[in-house]
């Protein structure tokens, strides 16, 4: 059992993309975690293959170094506001955190998300000003940005005296003065006119993570003893796991006393219970691995096996004295989306699982993992209503379950609004963006239909500008792709949940209408030659297509009915000019979260593990045109 001064708890924190997991990578090789001849894989923490593939940390995990004797343990934090549960299980298992912040960049909106959690909770931080090795790193001005976060988010005076670290992580290097990095080409110096110190190779002061480490013994303490007047069994589960060969994982950190294989504990529940189980295995993290041990002191963080009701924010304690700990709070859910049961003319050729009995199912497994989401029943048994911190969060999900063989289809993402006061209110993001100088304009006109309100603009340098907009939830759904194109992929944008405010009143949807396919069959190069000239396709030659199927945009606001299934007439009949070359523009390829921005309010998305169709919610053309009839005349317009 490892002595409580022995460890060290500490969480990772960073805006996406700024090099926290790579970070994790060289202090895995610099403390001896890979063997010298052991094959290396890169940001080996995003282990999930959705993880991989956007470039993004999703889930909290666990992992442990050691140096000097004392063991590290690291929980990875998402850096997504949206992934909020996960960052909130995270920080309850940590003494302290490490602020990663971008050499050019600066502290961003999701960096204040998570830096102001763990604020709240009283954490230690050690500060790293990483990537100075940038070409626009402004790593001074970008340390005056980080003490103003500090001082906004009410910060102690022990909090704000943070010792401060330069790196450049995706080397392996780190040092506590700027002028140690002598060895950066001109032009690309974080401190400008630094030269190599006499008698030393350039570089040679700043060549290890060591002053990283030594700052972390330094600053982080060992774990706190609990506040209690006993030294009975105490654990808050934390996060939950499985093993195929021991069932499910407990993972959580020892507040107080110590737990052995074999032993009987209470498990104390939300609703006041307390049933008793046996401990069958205890595991400790090392590097990547869990390593099994015979028994865990105060202050560890580990996983048990043997306790197969539980579930997170229970407390794991002493049977003859079940004290629970204080329950994991995550901020309350702003977005929601019906997941229903896929019921279109294509359902169930692609998909394992298909029914409403497995999408409940599945849907209650996510809910009892992920303390940030609820399933709720709808009047219909084939759909359920999924509410969460944002759309990413939702779309992350969905993906999840399509690559487990689901097929599902889902509505556009939508607010989840409370009254105050008899006044309905809704939730509000803050908005920020970093774009070039030229795009302020089109951004700032963008934002004013959706209600945004700029309340801070600033000059970063480098010809572009960081602009601060507050705007309702729902104004930022499907403008992601639109920021894009309007900065021609140069803009930087991240928001987070900014409260609740009055209604802000209706915003307008989508400007174009959808072109439909009016019947089943595959799409023809023939017929789609004509249509695109009408708007922009989603679909190329030979694509199977149903009745109700969205095959692209509509040039104008209307919605297009058009047949993408006819075919040349075969006669003998040859006319000049007739053959002509049938040229098709490339189609838009319409990825799951650009399909969920995209559906308005009569449209769904159907999602299978092999494609992502858009559809209406009524396909029969005649049924949506008696629809739209009646409700022009519940308005009053005919």
């Amino acid at each position: 059992m490892l002595p409580r001064e022995q460890i060290r708890n500490i969480a990772i924190i960073a805006h996406v993309d700024h090099g926290k997991t790579t970070l994790v990578d060289w202090l895995f090789r610099q403390t001896g975690t890979y063997r010298a001849n052991e094959q290396v894989q890169e940001r080996a923490m995003d282990s999930n293959e959705l993880e991989r593939e956007k470039g993004i940390t999703i889930l909290a995990k666990n992992t442990a170094v050691t140096y000097r004797g004392v063991k590290i343990n690291i929980v990875d934090t998402p850096g997504h506001a949206d992934f909020g549960g996960e960052v909130e299980r995270g920080l309850r298992l940590v003494d302290g955190v490490l602020l990663l912040v971008d050499a050019a960049e600066g502290p961003l909106p999701q960096t204040r998300f998570v830096l102001g959690k763990a604020l709240g909770l009283g954490l230690p931080a050690v500060v790293v000003v990483n990537k100075i090795d940038r070409q626009d790193a402004r790593a001074p001005e970008v340390l005056d940005a980080i003490y103003s976060l500090f001082i906004d988010l009410g910060a102690n005076e022990h909090q704000i005296e943070f010792p401060v670290i330069y790196a450049v992580a995706r080397a392996g290097r780190a040092s506590l003065r700027l002028s140690d990095f002598d060895d950066l080409p001109a032009g690309k110096a974080a401190a400008p006119g630094a030269t190599p110190h006499p008698g030393e190779e350039p570089g040679w002061r700043a060549r290890t993570l060591e002053p990283l480490l030594d700052a972390i013994l330094e600053t982080v303490p060992p774990p706190r003893i609990a506040e209690t007047t006993h030294d009975k069994l105490q654990m808050l589960v934390a996060n939950l796991d499985y093993d195929d060969y021991v069932g499910r994982l407990a993972i959580g950190r020892l507040s107080s006393g110590s737990i052995e294989v074999g032993q009987q504990v209470a498990v104390c529940r939300a609703d006041g219970s307390t049933p008793r189980g046996k401990v069958t295995k205890i595991y400790a993290f090392e590097g990547l691995k869990k390593v099994e041990i015979p028994e865990a002191g105060p202050g560890e963080i580990i996983s048990l096996a043997g306790l197969e009701e539980i579930s997170i924010g229970d407390t794991i304690a002493d049977p003859e004295h079940p004290i629970p700990l204080e329950r994991i709070h995550v901020d309350e859910p702003t977005m929601s989306m019906v997941f229903k049961v896929n019921d279109g003319p294509f359902a169930g050729r692609e998909g394992k699982y298909v029914t409403s009995r497995n999408l409940r199912e599945r849907l209650q497994r996510e809910a009892y993992r992920n303390v940030s989401i609820r399933v709720y029943d709808t009047e219909s048994p084939d759909a359920f209503k999924v509410v969460g911190r944002g759309e990413l969060q939702l779309a992350v999900i969905v993906e999840t379950m399509r690559r487990e063989g689901y097929e599902l289809t889902v509505s556009n993402p939508e607010p989840i609004t409370k009254e105050v006061d008899g006044q309905v209110h809704e939730p509000m993001e803050l908005m920020v963006c970093d774009v070039p100088q030229s795009a302020v304009g089109a951004v700032t006109e963008r934002m004013g239909p959706r209600r945004g309100r700029m309340t801070e603009m600033q000059n970063i340098g480098s010809d572009r500008v960081r602009l601060n907009f507050r705007v309702p939830a729902r104004g930022l759904v499907g403008f992601r792709n639109e920021f894009l194109t309007i900065t021609r992929g140069e803009g930087i944008m991240s928001s987070q949940f900014d409260g609740y405010e009055p209604w802000q009143g209706k915003l307008p949807k989508r400007a174009n209408g959808a072109i439909v396919s009016d019947r089943e069959g595959e799409t023809v190069a023939y017929a789609l030659f004509d249509i695109q000239e009408r708007g922009e396709l989603f679909y190329g030659p030979g694509v199977p297509v149903y009745e109700g199927m969205i095959c692209g945009e509509h040039a104008h606001p209307n919605d297009l009915d058009v047949n993408v299934t006819r075919a040349r007439k075969l006669t003998n009949i040859r006319a000049a000019g007739r053959d002509e070359n049938i040229i098709l523009s490339p189609p838009r390829e319409m990825s799951l979260e650009k399909a969920l921005e995209w559906i308005n309010e009569d449209e769904l998305v159907e999602v299978t593990p092999k494609n992502v169709r858009l559809r209406k919610k009524v396909l029969a053309a005649g049924d949506r045109y008696r629809l739209e009839r009646e409700r022009k005349r519940a308005d009053g317009l005919i």
